[in-house]
C-alpha cells in the first residue's frame, strides 16, 4: 500500500514527488517508458527560471529527479499503468509489466504526446530542427526560414509566433483553406512573413549532420514535389493526452484531457497535474506549478484522514 503514487515523470510528476517526499509521504513515481517526459524530446531549455544560460532538457529533468530522490521519493522505471480503478479506496493500478499497486492517493501527471506525421525523418531530426512547440524552441530560429505543418488554430498561432524570430514561415496545409477560426486564419494568411503552401503535404524532412536543412512537400492535386529551404520544422497538428488508462474512471474532455477543478478531479484523492489536463499552456514551468499544487492537495487529503 502506497500513500502517494505519482503517475508520470515530467516536470509535473517530479515536482509533485519533491513536495510529497519532503512531507515524509515516500511517494512512488511511475516513470513510464520516457523518464523526463515530453521535454526530453527537445534539446536546450532557455525559458525555465533559474538558468540564465539555458540548460539541456534531459539534464534539467535529471536534476528534478535527483532532488525528489534526495528527499525519499521512490521510482518505478520502465513500467506504466495499463488500467486504473478509482471506484473505491485504496485505488488500484494495473501495471503493464509489474505487479498491481494500491494507493491512498494518486497524482496523474502522464502528460500529452505531440502528434507527428509519422515520417522516419521526423524522428531522425527530433531535437535537431524538428519540434512541436514554437513557444519552447522558436527563439532558436532567429533570421532563418522555418516550416509549420497544420491547418487549425494551433498551426496559425504557432506560425504567427514564429514570425517574431524566423525570416520566413511556410505554413503547409493539405487543403485549400484552413480549418482555423476565421480571425486566426486571416491573421496567418495576411501576415507578410507567412507564406501558404496550399493543397500540400510534407513528404520528407531534409537535413544533414547539422540538423534540418529543408522540407520536401508534395502537392496533393498535381503530385509535384518542391523542396523548401528551412532550418526548422514544426508539427502543429495537435497533441494527444496520455489518458487511455483512465477512460471510464476520470472525467475527460472530448479530446481526452482530464477535467479538474484546479488540480482536483471529481474522484476524491485523485489529482491531475501538468499537460494531461492542460490543452492551453503546455510549458514545463506551468506543469511544475500544478505538480506542486497536486502534491499539497494530496498531503492535505491524507491529513484529513489522519494519515
Amino acid at each position: 500500500m502506497e500513500k502517494v503514487v505519482i503517475i508520470g515523470a515530467g516536470p509535473a510528476g517530479y515536482t509533485a514527488a519533491v513536495y510529497t517526499a519532503r512531507a515524509g509521504l515516500e511517494p512512488l513515481v511511475i516513470e513510464g517508458m520516457q523518464p523526463g517526459g515530453q521535454l526530453t524530446t527537445t534539446t536546450e531549455i532557455e525559458n525555465f527560471p533559474g538558468f540564465p544560460e539555458g540548460i539541456d532538457a534531459t539534464a534539467l529533468m535529471e536534476r528534478f529527479r535527483a532532488q525528489a530522490e534526495r528527499f525519499g521519493a521512490k521510482f518505478l522505471q520502465y513500467d506504466a499503468v495499463a488500467r486504473a480503478d478509482f471506484s473505491q479506496r485504496p485505488f488500484k493500478l494495473e501495471m503493464m509489466a509489474g505487479d498491481p499497486l494500491e494507493a491512498q492517493t494518486v497524482i496523474v501527471a502522464t502528460g500529452a504526446t505531440a502528434k507527428y506525421l509519422g515520417l522516419e525523418s521526423e524522428q531522425k531530426f527530433m531535437g535537431r530542427g524538428v519540434s512541436a512547440c514554437a513557444t519552447c524552441d522558436g527563439a532558436f530560429y532567429r533570421d532563418v526560414p522555418v516550416v509549420v505543418v497544420g491547418g487549425g488554430d494551433t498551426a496559425c498561432e504557432e506560425s504567427i509566433f514564429l514570425t517574431r524570430f524566423a525570416s520566413k514561415v511556410t505554413l503547409v496545409h493539405r487543403r485549400d483553406e484552413l480549418r482555423a477560426s476565421k480571425i486566426m486564419a486571416e491573421r496567418a494568411i495576411n501576415h507578410p512573413k507567412i507564406e501558404m503552401a496550399w493543397d500540400s503535404v510534407v513528404d520528407e524532412i531534409l537535413g544533414d549532420e547539422t540538423g534540418v536543412t529543408g522540407v520536401r512537400i508534395k502537392n496533393v492535386k498535381t503530385g509535384e514535389r518542391t523542396d523548401i529551404e528551412a532550418s526548422g520544422y514544426f508539427s502543429a497538428i495537435g497533441h494527444k493526452p496520455n489518458t487511455d488508462a483512465f477512460v471510464g474512471q476520470l472525467e475527460m474532455t472530448e479530446t481526452g484531457y482530464l477535467i479538474a477543478d484546479g488540480v482536483k478531479t471529481k474522484v476524491e484523492g485523485v489529482y491531475a497535474a501538468g499537460d494531461v489536463a492542460d490543452a492551453v499552456y503546455r510549458q514545463a514551468i506551468t506543469a511544475a506549478g500544478t505538480g506542486c499544487a497536486a502534491a499539497l492537495e494530496a498531503e492535505r487529503f491524507l491529513e484529513s484522514l489522519g494519515e
